[in-house]
């Protein structure tokens, strides 16, 4: 009886084994075109399993440049299918117009894109030894914040809306003599692609740029490599060609964007931690060969450790726990140091902050633990700044931020 029915067990044994590629082969002809990885990731079950890379971790950031051209051009085939879908008079009108060019320019600004995606994928392979893992799949939305940081902070497109934010800052450390600047300490958390940072280490301040996010920390790699970027405006990027809502037109939809306009590197006054902020240590400051035998050794006093200003430009409101990221300020603060912020208070709703505070209670909260804030002249006191934060100059739509800025000190 059990070869008998042994013909019928190989027949079902072939018809599971064939069922995924069959669903593949009506997916192709529905949905977005299929590449080898897709075929592999399906016939081994991988999209059933849930991703092994999560939030802002090197692996994830990497993972997600590499899949750039992959998740892009997906997208780009689902627009063109929904464009497909439109009626014979309708596609006649889009094609009167020019529609379907629309969408190969598209196809042409992914492809320059990737050459930077691909670029910087490339450089944290051989920087960290990292390859890259079919199947796991890629955060594009992360990827494209990062592209368009390129042009706030590098390109001179964005040199307005970067004056309107660093001024005040940049104003404020000014103020200090030039020969006293190299030995005091700047920390700026949440630094992004750098640019605010290496700036005030071009006024000649030691200035740390801190970031968690590698998706930020690849992209400054990508900068600070003499290799990847060997000179100003070396690299071109269309970075609003995927969003066409509010355009004006195609050519301010399709632009190329030029960027370095300056170009950093790692000095001995600019230095980088790519760890999160809550877990970074108090600095010491480099005794002097004239400081006193009861300073030295094991006993520093307390005023040779700690940074002179802290600097949080559209930082604070990150955070998951405000009250956290206060305190780590003002541990990390010198007595007497700076803390010197311009942001808004745009918090993580929904759950995972476990704060959401308004800016009353924000500057309440810094008093109680030990802010005195500064009101002396124009340049240090509390104001209102309007701004924008990786705006498209050309667009139809404004999004205005009003962002507070404030000077304080650490009590001594």
């Amino acid at each position: 009886m059990l070869n008998a029915l042994e013909p019928n067990v190989t027949f079902d044994a072939l018809l599971v084994c064939f069922f995924p590629l069959a669903i593949l082969l009506v997916g192709y002809r529905l949905c977005a075109p299929l590449t080898w990885t897709d075929l592999y990731d399906t016939l081994c079950l991988r999209s059933l399993k849930s991703p092994s890379y999560t939030g802002f971790s090197l692996e994830t950031a990497y993972q997600s440049y590499t899949q750039y051209s992959r998740l892009s051009n997906r997208e780009q085939f689902q627009r063109q299918a929904s464009y497909n879908g439109l009626g014979r008079a309708h596609k006649r009108l889009g094609n009167k117009i020019g529609y379907p060019a629309k969408l190969d320019n598209l196809k042409i600004a992914t492809d320059l894109n990737a050459t930077i995606t691909d670029g910087i994928a490339d450089l944290a392979s051989e920087q960290f030894n990292l390859k890259c893992v079919p199947g796991n799949g890629g955060d594009l939305g992360r990827v494209r914040e990062s592209l368009k940081h390129f042009i706030r902070d590098w390109s001179e497109e964005g040199a307005h809306e970067r004056q309107r934010i660093f001024q005040p800052i940049l104003d404020v450390l000014r103020r200090i003599e030039h020969t006293q600047r190299m030995g005091q300490k700047v920390l700026v958390p949440g630094s992004g692609l750098g640019r605010l940072a290496w700036e005030i280490s071009q006024l000649g301040f030691d200035t740390t740029a801190n970031e968690l996010s590698f998706f930020m920390n690849l992209a400054f790699r990508f900068l600070l490599s003499p290799e990847t970027t060997p000179g100003k405006n070396e690299h071109v990027l269309r970075p609003y060609a995927h969003w066409f809502s509010h355009q004006r037109s195609n050519d301010a939809l399709f632009r190329a964007v030029p960027f370095p306009d300056a170009v950093p590197r790692i000095t001995p006054n600019f230095h980088l931690s790519e760890i999160d902020f809550l877990s970074l240590p108090v600095p010491s400051v480099d005794q002097p060969n004239n400081t006193p035998f009861w300073l030295k050794s094991n006993g520093l006093d307390r005023r040779l450790l700690g940074y002179d200003y802290i600097v949080t430009l559209f930082f604070i409101d990150t955070s998951l726990n405000v009250f956290a990221t206060m305190e780590q300020i003002y541990n990390l603060l010198r007595p007497g140091g700076t803390w010197i912020n311009l942001g808004p208070l745009l918090w993580t709703s929904g759950g995972p902050a476990k704060l959401e505070l308004s800016l009353d209670e924000v500057l309440l909260a810094a008093e109680e633990l030990g802010f005195i804030f500064q009101d002396d002249d124009e340049i240090t006191a509390r104001k209102t700044i309007e701004c924008e934060y990786t705006s498209d100059v050309n667009a139809m739509m404004r999004w205005t931020y009003k962002t507070e800025f404030w000077v304080a000190t650490k009590s001594k």
